[in-house]
């Protein structure tokens, strides 16, 4: 059966480009969703569908909100995708620069692309929910004189003429994606054992002197690498904190017995996924 995936953003958007990415050897079909916190309630509704979120980007750092859905949630990580992020300035076949008056995107983008948009001032930035949702209703309403900044695979979908590429300021700007799915679902699709090299976990320590260094210090002898560690206050808990921790590593067993040396000195203990790391970005 073919694999349905539900994203943030409607079709055409980064989610859908990155999904269709990571599953690029067979095809998919996507399901739309509003917010993140939607996302997961239908995937909690429906142990069938996958899901990806945004976890992380390079410039603007951790979807904290996303990072307590996930631990909230009894999803499991199966994998994960890292996408460049490149804006086009796409608009409807036959309009010209010097024809358009608006630049219609998400904030973010706007501020992404703003010293091209500096360059074209007949260009007013108007904010809007999506960025393939400005491609979008630019296509079905037939908007002339307003340009869409989105993904090229946006553009292209919507029919938009794309009138210049690569707009975007900072050309290393990446987004990491998480495959996510039901348990059930998970231990089907995720990687065998000998492929998996990367791990997410999330925990609390003790408010004790030197707890974190002690972990950190069993980590490093079983040569595992914290390749991030993002942590966030507890909620009714003053001065305590929660980690999320990205490992990879080259031995699951070592992992493992990593995994087995530090549990006695953490509280609210919880492996989000085991997964094969993405080395492959557009």
């Amino acid at each position: 059966m073919k694999k349905r995936v539900t994203i943030q953003g409607v079709a055409g958007c980064f989610h859908d480009a990155a999904a269709r990415e990571y599953f690029r050897e067979e095809e998919i079909s996507t399901i739309p969703c509003d917010t993140f916190p939607e996302m997961f309630d239908m995937l909690s509704c429906d142990a069938s569908l996958l899901g990806i979120v945004a976890i992380e980007n390079t410039i603007a750092g951790s979807l904290l909100q996303n990072h307590e859905l996930l631990r909230n949630s009894n999803l499991q990580i199966i994998g994960e995708q890292k996408l460049r992020i490149s804006h086009v300035l796409a608009a409807l076949p036959g309009q010209s620069i010097e024809e358009l008056i608006e630049a219609n995107s998400h904030p973010i983008a706007l501020m992404q692309c703003e010293q091209y948009l500096r360059r074209h001032p007949n260009l007013k930035m108007i904010e809007k929910f999506d960025t393939a949702g400005s491609a979008k209703e630019i296509a079905e309403e037939k908007l002339l004189g307003h340009a869409a900044i989105c993904g090229e695979y946006a553009a292209n979908l919507y029919g938009l003429n794309i009138l210049e590429k690569g707009i975007e300021t900072n050309k290393r700007n990446f987004t990491r994606f998480l495959i996510i799915a039901d348990p059930l679902l998970a231990s089907e699709l995720k990687p065998k054992e000998g492929e998996i090299n990367k791990s997410s976990i999330v925990f609390s320590l003790p408010h004790t002197q030197g707890a974190l260094s002690k972990v950190l210090t069993i980590f490093s002898f079983y040569d595992i690498n914290l390749s991030k560690i993002q942590s966030m206050p507890i909620i009714g808990r003053e001065w305590e904190y929660r980690f999320y921790v990205d490992l990879t590593f080259d031995s699951y067993v070592r992992y493992r017995q990593s995994i087995d040396a530090v549990r006695p000195l953490m509280n609210d203990f919880k492996i989000l996924g085991e997964y094969k790391e993405c080395t492959y970005e557009i």
